[in-house]
């Protein structure tokens, strides 16, 4: 994966880290649908029988295309409608975001998180549409939020004491949130994240913002890599988060202050804007997970 300039021993020590977290492997499911994908015919029938076998993940993907912002004015029914309307690229990133949480043991403290992250994924999803002219797509946008902070649960189950780190980045006003955590554990949720993503086959695009979301530099950089819908799509996330908890009034972060003005400015929108914003997004910030 191509990034912008870093000091390279600092990335050969984060990634070398990598080995000890644990990132789950890549569920069998995303190869099948890969396998498909890359078959002149691909077998819809097949992949609905494969999908429809797990009810949860059957019902979750049939909601997920019925989600506005994928744009369908029919009501999908079934698997394989959902495969039709999503396409197989769309339907296997949605499936893979199901999965994921799937794969952590059930607990209050990371059932808010999920539930965080799907709202948020919701969010950047109808923002990509309300805010990007078209520079973003709405499914990249929603499975970027899916997976932004995928690392944050893995580094959980890993060290001991990093919920005590995630509240001081959460509330350290100067420093980036990727720079407390490597403080005090040997590596990011981010550089987690976009390992996980890669290795799940999520598009290098999506990666490369997971890597990136916290780097304000990112944001502002006047380049082609990473590429301009990655910065796109951090901006997104970065505003959805922010209009999140300002109608919850929960979990402020420091996120906001640091990296706002730069979001705003990449997406065009004037403070002035965001009100409005914040009051057509109200339908999809209350709509039910």
């Amino acid at each position: 994966m191509t990034t912008p300039a870093a000091d390279p021993s600092v990335e050969v020590m984060l990634e070398s880290s990598l080995q000890d977290i644990g990132i789950p492997p890549r569920p069998a499911i995303l190869d099948r649908i890969r396998s498909e994908i890359k078959k002149e015919e691909p077998d819809f029938n097949r992949l609905s029988h494969i999908i429809s076998t797990d009810v949860s993940l059957s019902a979750s993907l049939i909601k997920t295309a019925n989600s506005p912002y994928f744009g369908n004015r029919n009501r999908v029914r079934s698997v394989r409608e959902a495969l039709m309307i999503l396409g197989l690229d769309v339907a296997s990133r949605a499936i893979a975001g199901i999965i994921l949480r799937k794969i952590f043991p059930d607990s209050l403290h990371l059932e808010r998180f999920w539930d965080a992250s799907a709202r948020i994924a919701r969010l950047s999803g109808w923002l990509a549409q309300r805010v990007t002219q078209n520079k973003l797509r709405s499914d990249d946008a929603y499975t970027f939020g899916l997976f932004r902070d995928c690392g944050i649960p893995l580094l959980l189950a890993r060290f001991p004491g990093y919920d005590n780190v995630l509240t001081e980045a959460n509330e350290e006003t100067n420093l980036s949130f990727t720079a407390v955590e490597e403080t005090q554990v040997p590596t990011n949720h981010a550089m987690v994240g976009c390992m996980l993503a890669q290795s799940w086959w999520l598009p290098e695009e999506i990666c490369l913002a997971i890597r990136h979301h916290h780097d304000v530099s990112i944001i502002e950089l006047n380049s082609t890599n990473p590429p301009l819908s990655s910065r796109y799509m951090i901006a997104a996330a970065q505003f959805a988060e922010y209009l999140v908890q300002q109608h919850s009034e929960l979990s402020h972060t420091q996120e906001w202050p640091k990296l706002g003005a730069a979001c705003l400015r990449l997406l065009n929108i004037s403070e002035a804007e965001v009100e409005n914003i914040k009051s057509e997004a109200i339908p999809v910030l209350e709509e039910e997970d």
